[in-house]
């Protein structure tokens, strides 16, 4: 699940409902293997349904603005 907060999460039990899923099959190379599985992936925590319900608006991680200014060469 993308863009969720640090401190939301699911529980072993609970009935996860994910509408419009879209599978995508993955296939990594490393040293010679190769390594190959299918996922699922959810772009916000707010479109699934968990035991029925939306996630609150907290489950979704707030935006984060991150600004690098390399040093100019002198």
């Amino acid at each position: 699940v993308y863009n969720a907060a640090p401190d939301w999460s699911v529980l072993v039990g609970d009935a996860l409902g994910v509408p419009e899923p879209q599978l995508f099959l993955h296939q990594h190379h490393y040293q010679g293997k190769t390594f190959s599985f299918t996922g699922i992936r959810v772009s916000s925590p707010l479109s699934l349904l968990v035991n029925g319900r939306r996630p609150p608006g907290p489950a979704l991680a707030p935006a984060r603005l991150a600004l690098h200014n390399p040093p100019s060469p002198d």
